[in-house]
């Protein structure tokens, strides 16, 4: 099984690739430009070999934040959906330039539950997908932060890599953590934690086992990531969670070579 996946992954062509705040910017908070570069440089590259990858990007908030260059003094509903509302058009405009400078494409796709759950709303987000990919543009996928309050009160873009990796008909699912994958036990307490090279199947004893947060930029954890390897996996799309402070790790992911965490499609 764990043979098999792997070359699924070389012959992946439509890929999702996702990346957390704590991915995107420094200890400071502030954007770490260096890595978006390296990112940006990366999928550049992947979509000129042939593959057409999808970027689900959180960031939106913290960018906000640092952009505001205040300090922070209430983060309620309200105020993350105002932090968002700025961060977002600054994050894209980073986007927008770095990918540039390899001559990619980008757009902006801000989705919330309820087009999803919409047979019309689902259907037109599916085409708007498929016409960018066909036309070379790499799409940057966020949850409309400003004006849907569940996701960014209780949730985080894990979910949502794996909802458009299904919507799309996607072979892989990339998320890129500040951590190398799923340890048996939290390795920032207990050195004695092993990275799991492999898991078959997402159980209700292994979602049982995962932590919280994963750090104090980021509002999700492993919780969240295993749930979206059982929604992907569950929908025969093979997922890795692999460290994202050398984005040059999907290249070996997408070569087929054992990185991070693989969970394995379900057949």
């Amino acid at each position: 099984m764990v043979s098999g996946a792997l070359e699924e992954l070389k012959r992946a062509k439509r890929v999702v690739v996702k990346v957390g705040t704590s991915t995107l910017t420094h200890e400071t908070g502030n954007i770490n430009l260096r890595r978006v570069e390296a990112l940006a440089r990366v999928i550049a590259d992947l979509r000129n070999s042939g593959k057409e990858i999808v970027l689900v990007s959180s960031g939106a908030i913290g960018v906000g934040i640092s952009k505001l260059g205040i300090p922070v003094v209430h983060k309620g509903t309200k105020e993350k959906q105002a932090y968002s509302a700025i961060g977002q058009s600054e994050l894209m405009g980073i986007y927008g330039k770095l990918f540039s400078e390899y001559g990619c494409g980008v757009a902006q796709i801000l989705l919330t539950k309820n087009v999803l759950e919409d047979a019309v709303r689902k259907e037109n987000a599916i085409n708007t997908f498929c016409t960018l990919l066909d036309w070379g543009v790499v799409p940057i996928v966020n949850e409309n932060d400003v004006i849907s309050t569940e996701e960014i009160e209780f949730g985080d873009n894990d979910t949502l890599s794996a909802v458009v990796a299904s919507l799309i008909g996607a072979q892989a699912l990339i998320i890129l953590s500040d951590i190398d994958g799923l340890y048996s036990a939290d390795p920032r307490t207990d050195s004695k934690a092993q990275l799991v090279p492999c898991v078959k199947e997402v159980t209700d004893a292994l979602l049982s086992t995962a932590g919280g947060a994963g750090s104090k930029r980021g509002t999700g954890g492993m919780v969240t990531k295993l749930l979206a390897a059982k929604k992907a996996t569950e929908r025969g799309i093979n997922m890795v969670i692999a460290n994202g402070k050398n984005p040059r790790v999907i290249y070996d992911i997408l070569d087929g070579k054992q990185v991070g965490t693989l969970f394995c499609a379900k057949e």
